[in-house]
Order: structure tokens, then sequence, then C-alpha cells
């Protein structure tokens, strides 16, 4: 490797790192024993004590393992997130860890009350099926070329055009990003920032892929309590002057798990904290066009004048999961990092998929599409509402979103209702799975777009007298 550079006093650090990294990149694998203490200060340079310092550290964080007078060994991953209770260390960890609301989502159920999907049965699939075959009329040679990274540019135009035109936001197609879901933005948005013990802040509750990958890259997570009226801004401005984050992880808009909806006036103090602070603001609006009464308010990213805030915006839920259609927009300075990275990752979204949403987004059948979905929606919002009307939970009402996010009665362990329900073929997220310090142990997220009225009235009568026995 060579000699290590930086400041003397945090060396370890440094090599610490170079053991995770070595470990991660499967270089070093599982129960391969590590160079001695010698070795490693030999070729890296440094001080045997540095190197001992961090082979203690890396055995406190159970990334090794001590064998009496032999040496130290690759430990083997940790236990898979199911157990809740588990992975509360929030240092690097070098393996990439199961992630307990998948292997929920893959268990075979009738109520799925898990997945934050739209039934398939509410989306324009006949209208797909049919408009293909006019997108290689147009397109003769489409599946003869490859997108470039950024994506297809009259794509881009054409989305810039339109946020220009519904927030007043100058947007230029160079700011504009095509991606394979928004989950590949937050990816790749750690790749390109975050370093191991930078500080990233996100809110509690949050999105539980996002604090996965963020802990993969060796981040300090630092949580902001997230409530029906926003942020506590005061206690997010002392978190920033104190820890100095990278970066704020934020879905201000119909949250996931909770609905919640962060206020016009807060959105802007939000940039404002993010310019003062030097932190960069990641926008993840995944249900911004999935209201019921009222508009939400617009973007964080539209009061952003000088390149603070990273925009994610998804339209694969309610158009065609299977399209994998999101977006990034962000100032040309970070644009060019992240085009950098996304080389290294895919090269860019299918061209075919592109082609057939840009034709999609302008048409008529889109308004009409999501006018209806809205409604059905809410109805199947209300008739979960309904039956949980007839016991004492609370719940906030959102006006938008996938999701109810559930209190329980205190003394209810949420895992031991899983384990039922998923006996009984039902489905349902603990709150622990939303939390990096694993409370919320009383909370549960309820998912009403994948099922009918039925299967919702039947599902959550099943929960309701699990609940009882």
């Amino acid at each position: 490797m060579g000699k290590l550079y930086k400041d003397k006093a945090h060396l370890f650090h440094e090599v610490y790192d170079y053991v995770v990294n070595r470990i991660g990149s499967k270089e070093w694998k599982e129960h391969d024993k590590l160079p001695s203490v010698r070795q490693l200060a030999e070729e890296l340079q440094v001080n045997r004590l540095t190197v001992l310092k961090a082979y203690q550290l890396l055995k406190k964080h159970n990334k090794v393992y001590v064998k009496d007078k032999v040496g130290y060994y690759v430990q083997t991953p940790l236990p898979s997130l199911v157990d809740l209770d588990n992975l509360n260390n929030p240092i690097v960890t070098a393996y990439v860890q199961k992630n307990a609301l998948s292997e929920i989502h893959q268990a075979k159920v009738k109520y799925n009350f898990s997945q934050a999907l739209i039934d398939p049965s509410l989306l324009p699939n006949q209208y797909f099926s049919n408009y293909v075959k006019q997108v290689f009329d147009d397109y003769p040679k489409l599946l003869s070329t490859y997108s470039s990274v950024k994506g297809d540019e009259e794509l881009r135009e054409s989305l810039a055009a339109y946020f220009e035109k519904e927030y007043k936001t100058y947007v230029h197609g160079d700011n504009v990003m095509i991606l394979s879901g928004s989950q590949q933005g937050i990816q790749l948005v750690a790749q390109t920032f975050i370093k191991p013990r930078d500080t990233v802040i996100i809110e509690r509750p949050c999105f539980s892929a996002a604090i996965d990958i963020f802990e993969s890259k060796g981040a300090k997570i630092v949580p902001i309590d997230i409530t029906p009226t926003g942020y506590d801004l005061e206690c997010l401005e002392h978190i920033m002057k104190q820890h100095k984050p990278r970066l704020f992880y934020l879905t201000p808009t119909f949250n996931n798990p909770t609905g919640y909806t962060v206020p016009t006036f807060q959105r802007k103090e939000l940039v404002a904290l993010a310019e003062k602070y030097r932190c960069l603001l990641v926008e993840d609006d995944a249900y911004h066009d999935i209201y019921f009464s009222e508009k939400p308010p617009t973007p964080v990213f539209t009061y952003d004048t000088v390149g603070t805030v990273i925009y994610l915006r998804s339209f694969s839920k309610y158009i065609s999961p299977g399209l994998r259609m999101s977006i990034i927009i962000c100032h040309h300075s970070i644009m060019e990092p992240l085009v950098s990275a996304r080389f290294l990752m895919d090269n860019g979204s299918p061209l075919l998929n592109q082609k057939i949403f840009l034709r999609y987004f302008h048409s008529d059948r889109l308004q009409q599409h999501l006018d209806k979905l809205r409604i059905a929606l809410q109805i199947r919002k209300e008739w979960m509402e309904g039956e949980l009307a007839n016991t004492t939970w609370q719940w906030h009402s959102p006006n938008g979103g996938l999701n109810l996010w559930v209190k329980l009665s205190d003394e209810i362990s949420t895992d031991s209702l899983l384990s039922k329900a998923l006996a009984h073929y039902i489905s349902f997220v603990p709150g622990q799975v939303f939390d990096p310090s694993k409370q919320y142990k009383s909370w549960i997220r309820l998912s009403y777009s994948f099922s009918n009225e039925k299967l919702i009235k039947e599902g959550m009568e099943k929960i309701i007298q699990l609940n009882q026995e």
C-alpha cells in the first residue's frame, strides 16, 4: 500500500479503514489470518503500537477475533437484521448486511401490509403493453445503442422544462441525471460523498434502506426526530454546529414511514442552515404526486440557489415499478463527481425504459391515471383507518403517501406480533427497522397501497385478533 499520510494522532483510524476495506473487498475472507502487527506496521510504515491499537478497535467492533498466541483473524459477518436488537454499533461495518425489510418482503403472504408498493391492478398496464410497439416505430434502433450515463438527452430536457414550469425554478437538462430507481440515487450519493466516519444526519424514523446504505459506507449516523409539524430546527442547528455533517438525508414530503410532511417555512430554513454549515441536503421525494386533498409544499430544492440540495424524485411507484424511473437534480459542481461514480456503477439506465416513460409522462393519460389512483389509494387508507378505529392504537392520518405509522400499546411486542402475523400470512414492518438505534419498539408501519379493500378488512381484523390472543 505504501505510507499513510494523515494526522498522526489518528493514524490508527487509517489502519482501521485499510483493514476494513481489504475485508470488504474480499481480499481477506472470513477466518483468514491477518498480517502480524509487525508485518502490517512495516508494510504501512507506521509504529507497531498504531497497528495494535487499530487491531484492538477492530476486535471491539467485531470485525476480527483473536486466537491466543496465534494472531488476529477475520470475523464471521454479523447476523441478519431480523434480530432487530443486535445491530447497535454505529461504526463502519465492512460486510453487506441482510436487510430486515427485504426479508419480511420475501415472506409468502396473503395480506401484504409491509410493501410500500401500489397494487398492480391500479397501474396503467394495458396502456404500456399497447404503447411499446409505437415506441419502437418512433425509435427503430432503440435496442442497438446505449443511453448516455446521465440519461437520454430528450428526456432530461423534457423533465427540466417540466420542473421549471411546475415550480418556477430554473433547471437545465445538464442538471438532471436519469436513475434506475431512487435507491440507486442514495447509493450513488453515498458512494461519491461519504467516507468512513463522516457524519450523516437522518430523520428518525427513516427509510430503512438509506440507513443501511450510509452505515455500509462507515458513516456516523446522527438522527433528528421528524414529527407531524416537521423538525426541531434549533436542535438541527445544534447538531450541524457540533457534528459538522457531510450531508442530511431527508424525506420531507410524506415521509416513509410516518407520512409526515415538513411545512414550507421549515423548507426555506433548511436550505439556510445547510448553506451556513456547508452541509449537503439530500432530498428524497418518492411520493410527491401521491396526495389526496391538496398538493404538498414545493420541494426543498426549489429554495436552493447555491447548489446545496441534491434532489431525488421517483416516478416508478405510481407509473410502472418495472421501468425503475427516477432522477437526480443538482448543481453542476455536484453532478460532475456523481457522473464519474455512475460510470463505475452501471453506465446509465436502459434507453428503452426512458423512451417509454418520456412518451407517457407528457400524455393526457398520465393525469387521468393520477386522478383515479389518488381516489383509489385514499379509499384504501380510509378502510385501514376504519379497522384501526376499533382499537386503542394511535396513528397520524397522512394527506398522501402509501403508509400509516401506528403506535401500539407499550406492552405489545412487535416482534412477537410479527411472528404471529407471518404465520397467518400477514406482513407488516416493525418500527425498529426505521431507526438506527432500534427504538420505536411499540410502532409498526402498515402499507395500505398493495392490498384491496377486502384484503385490508380481513387482514386488519386478523392482526387485531392476534394481538388480543
